[in-house]
């Protein structure tokens, strides 16, 4: 099935608009004192080269494309300003005879380099996870049961340690047998554990001790 073929208004827009580009590229080399198939040469030179360059662009954005694109760039915008009625055509100045001239040197070194530049390495595919293999059925068997804990006797608590008297040294045993004597002659009592720890300033364990060797 056949479709139908409708104009498209890009594609006319840059047909004319590279028709133009064409021509003033071509008018300007006869200009500079191309003839023949010479001036012919001159705008597929620039138009194949900004075409290159904008290929290598679409691969790779590199500093190399982007120049040899702005060279290609400048040369047809160059023209077409040139023919604009900026310049004496009939008297071309010796500037725009020299870089007429040597276009052809500076487009081959552009397309060589643009042909033999190195490409980016393409990014490797991420390797697909390999599958993993099926595992062999497993028979689910009972658990065997837990064994029953041991019932244990208790251990007996450990024996609390004996309570130490502390030893009492005999000059203080004498000292406090002058104070039991005299607190029993003054109030007609025998002293007590309290009495004796405030009248030494001893403690209280120390004061019992002394107390019962006194008794």
């Amino acid at each position: 099935m056949s479709r139908s073929i409708r104009p498209d208004a890009v594609l006319v827009q840059a047909v004319i608009a590279g028709a133009l580009s064409f021509a003033h590229l071509h008018d300007l080399a006869q200009t500079a004192g191309q003839t023949g198939w010479k001036a012919w040469a001159y705008p597929i030179s620039v138009d194949l080269l900004m075409v290159a360059a904008w290929r290598r662009l679409r691969a790779q954005r590199s500093r190399l494309a982007w120049c040899w694109f702005l060279v290609a760039l400048i040369a047809s915008l160059g023209a077409n300003v040139a023919t604009a009625g900026f310049l004496d055509l009939e008297h071309p100045p010796a500037l725009l005879r020299l870089g007429v001239a040597g276009w052809p040197a500076l487009a081959f070194l552009g397309g060589t380099l643009l042909a033999h530049a190195p490409h980016a390495p393409a990014a490797a595919p991420a390797p697909e996870p390999e599958p993993e293999p099926a595992s062999a059925s497993v028979i689910d068997c009972p658990a065997p049961p837990a064994p029953a804990p041991e019932i244990t006797e208790p251990e007996p608590a450990p024996a609390l340690p004996a309570a130490t008297v502390p030893s009492v040294p005999p000059a203080l045993i004498d000292h406090a047998r002058k104070v039991a004597t005299e607190h029993r002659t003054r109030t007609g009592a025998e002293i007590d554990i309290a009495t004796l720890r405030t009248r030494l300033g001893i403690p209280e364990d120390l004061a019992g001790a002394i107390v019962a060797q006194l008794a």
